[in-house]
């Protein structure tokens, strides 16, 4: 089932109302349920503003997005709940526990304090994170933080999960096994995941699926990553994707 199209999108950003520039152009792609996709392209390629324009922080200038059939601009409440965002920081509230972190998504959905601190406690498990559930975010490593990020994304039980260049700011050896673990929650979970990053390698190593873009935002490549490796293998399928970038 799709459960993400962008059906010719174009977005134009004016100034003083002149025209400044496209930052997307004829974007057209779709993502299926399950899938797990990884968007890369060199910095001002549009990745940024794809990515706002799916979690309905921005309009499109013209053509269509649809979300899980809806609209996530105009459509915006109907999405609450079911897609959830990771970003390159953090975020966490410092006044608050990562317990309480964890679950801030389910109370700001209304759910009872205990029953979401019991998922809340449930996600940092998952994530190895039970025994630093009392502790302060100021405490906590760069990586323990967005590990109790990813549980407070996850917590919520979303249809979508949305990563902007989540593991940028973290030393390579912690993003390379909180990607790991990223990609095995996503694949228990069943949810779509949509990954963007400027990193190649990230893209490969996380991704069942690969889309390139380039300025002003557009979809020039494709790659299945599992049948990519198999015909041309790391190095090769990492050089077509630069290429094309």
């Amino acid at each position: 089932m799709r459960v993400v199209r962008f059906e010719n999108v174009a977005k134009r950003f004016e100034a003083d109302g002149a025209e400044v520039k496209f930052a997307t152009k004829d974007l057209s792609l779709q993502i299926e349920q399950g899938e797990l996709v990884a968007v890369v392209g060199k910095t001002g390629c549009g990745k940024s503003t794809m990515f706002n324009l799916l979690i309905g922080l921005l309009e499109p200038t013209s053509g269509r997005i649809e979300v899980l059939g809806k609209d996530p601009f105009h459509e915006f409440d109907a999405l609450a709940g079911k897609l959830a965002v990771v970003f390159q920081n953090d975020r966490l509230l410092p006044w608050r526990t990562a317990l309480e972190n964890a679950a801030y998504g389910l109370e700001l959905g209304k759910m009872p304090k205990r029953e979401r601190l019991a998922l809340g406690l449930e996600w940092l498990k998952r994530l190895g994170l039970e025994v630093h559930a009392d502790k302060w975010p100021h405490s906590l490593s760069g990586g323990m933080r967005q590990r109790v990020s990813i549980a407070r994304a996850f917590a919520t039980t979303p249809e979508i999960l949305l990563c902007d260049e989540p593991f940028s700011a973290l030393d390579e050896l912690t993003a390379a096994t909180l990607r790991q673990e990223l990609r095995r929650l996503i694949s228990e979970t069943n949810i779509t995941g949509v990954f963007v990053t400027h990193s190649i390698r990230e893209a490969i190593e996380i991704s069942k699926r690969i889309l390139v873009f380039r300025a002003p935002g557009h979809v020039v490549a494709d790659f299945d990553v599992e049948s990519a490796l198999k015909e041309w293998g790391d190095e090769e399928l990492k050089r077509r994707i630069l290429e094309h970038m």
